[in-house]
């Protein structure tokens, strides 16, 4: 922009869901960002089916979910599975395996028109191709972009690469990616015409393991996964002969007679990010981690990722950012991503394991019987049992704040409603005149809103015994007391200064 010494404030590289997701967040913090996407238009195409509960959250606490076109019958899925055995999710209080049958093009498509209604300016069609030196210790990060009419240069305070697990911008800005390289090639594919018997949760078979869903009138989505099958060089094709042919080998089905809308292959890789920022530059979603798709948790992941993200760094960009704020991205997510590896390729020993993995298998049958053990396994792939270590003794302090209906003096509203601006929260529970006056100073940063809970039909209250809980915009409890005492100084560390 002519008389500024940057073009934007953020440049997101990838108009994925996460992508989509962290440039929405930035806007609703007031900061200016332009995604840049090499293709031209969405593919259509539907790795993903849904996202987990805390990522469903995560969208209603924006007010999104009316947006995916069913609204409060949004398809819930309370049971699910770990490795393929399956286990209902409500055991754990509040839990599900999360909203089924959304496929990744809606969910970009929602997220991109939510984007584009808040401002963010998305380019298609413009490639990254450099990263010019500097972003370490400069002001700002310029790269070089190949746009449809010519090459050019667009200069940002930060760069966030979003562009998946092949992630340019990580490549270029210098990351480590250490991990496992893939071992084994899978097969995914949307087939025509095939009329298959659903194998919802997948079936173990002597020489491999498939899965079969109906996603509409005669299309079925299946994945394939052939015992002993050589991993593939990235980026190379896959055709429906040779899905037929592996679906055929491990079932005894004949599928060539149809078709398919597309067909990709995946892998056991599994590689996280050693840093989620270097200098100027931070890689969210797949550019950071990428695992074995098990439970639906990379596109959730990579949502969780944006939400964390945005809000800190749109409070940098503002000047209104506590020391260390943005550091805490790393902080936080990393030991989230480093989880969600052990937990896939966990899944992927039991589920994918051959023979030699029978007694695996038996075992782990076992154990998920007992209650303790499923209540801790749907909270990893729920992503509902996530702590960060923020300090402070009260049980709620690190974790999310579950949707409460609230009582007002006027009506009613929830916690969900009140995260929509993707502002902080100050819950004021026992009209208390020092909690008020403690953090008045942080008005225009922080909404303080004075309310009661409502009474829980059964299970466990949340709020129970908390006199005033702070929210940050992410949905996580920052600070909970039954006074005053040490609301200041939580309010100072997450949201600046007082009076800043």
């Amino acid at each position: 922009m002519e008389g500024t010494a940057v073009d934007t404030d953020v440049i997101i590289v990838g108009a994925g869901p996460t992508g989509l997701m962290l440039a929405a967040e930035l806007r609703l913090g007031g900061a200016r960002v332009v995604v840049v996407e090499r293709l031209a238009k969405p593919t259509g195409q539907s790795r993903g089916l849904g996202f987990t509960a805390r990522a469903m959250e995560i969208f209603d606490q924006r007010g999104l979910l009316p947006r995916f076109g069913q609204g409060e019958t949004l398809e819930i899925s309370p049971m699910g599975h770990f490795g393929g055995v399956q286990f209902d999710y409500t055991v754990l209080e509040g839990g599900h395996f999360g909203a089924r049958g959304i496929p990744q093009y809606k969910t970009e498509a929602v997220l991109e028109e939510w984007a584009a209604e808040l401002g963010v300016d998305i380019r298609r069609g413009w490639d990254f191709l450099e990263l010019t030196d500097g972003f370490l210790d400069g002001d700002d990060v310029e790269i070089t972009v190949q746009t449809p009419n010519a090459v050019r240069k667009l200069r940002a305070s930060y760069l966030v690469g979003a562009d998946g697990g092949r992630s340019v911008v990580r490549e270029a800005a210098g990351f480590d990616f250490p991990g496992t390289s893939a071992t084994r090639a899978m097969f995914l594919a949307d087939v025509t015409g095939c009329e298959l018997r659903p194998r919802f949760l997948g079936e173990r078979l002597n020489n491999g393991m498939v899965m079969a869903a109906p996603l509409a009138p005669g299309v079925d989505r299946i994945i394939v996964c052939p015992d002993n099958a050589p991993a593939r060089a990235s980026g190379e094709s896959v055709s429906f002969e040779e899905v037929a042919a592996a679906w055929q080998s491990i079932t005894g089905e004949d599928i060539s007679h149809g078709g398919a809308e597309w067909v990709s292959f995946f892998s056991d890789a599994t590689r996280q990010a050693s840093e989620y920022r270097r200098g100027r530059v931070l890689l969210v979603g797949d550019a950071a981690h990428i695992h074995l798709p098990a439970g639906g948790q990379g596109l959730s992941t990579g949502v969780q990722d944006a939400a964390n993200l945005g809000w800190k760094l749109a409070a940098e960009i503002a000047g209104t950012a506590p020391e260390g704020l943005l550091d805490t991205y790393h902080g936080e997510r990393h030991p989230v991503g480093a989880r969600l590896l052990m937990n896939t390729r966990a899944q992927g020993m039991v589920f994918l394991g051959g023979p030699e993995a029978d007694p695996l298998r038996q075992l782990f049958g076992e154990l998920i019987q007992y209650d303790d053990v499923k209540r801790h396994l749907a909270g990893i792939v729920s992503g509902l049992d996530i702590r960060y270590e923020l300090g402070g003794e009260h049980p709620l302090v690190g974790r999310r704040i579950a949707h409460r209906t609230l009582v007002l003096a006027d009506g009613e509203t929830s916690t969900t409603a009140l995260l929509h601006p993707a502002r902080g929260v100050l819950l004021d529970l026992g009209d208390s005149s020092a909690v008020r006056g403690a953090a008045a100073a942080w008005q225009g940063r922080v909404d303080v809103v004075t309310a009661s809970a409502k009474p829980v039909d059964g299970g466990t209250d949340p709020l129970a015994g908390a006199g005033a809980v702070l929210v940050r915009p992410d949905g996580y409890v920052a600070w909970a007391g039954d006074s005053a005492e040490g609301l200041s100084d939580a309010l100072s560390r997450w949201f600046g200064p007082a009076g800043s």
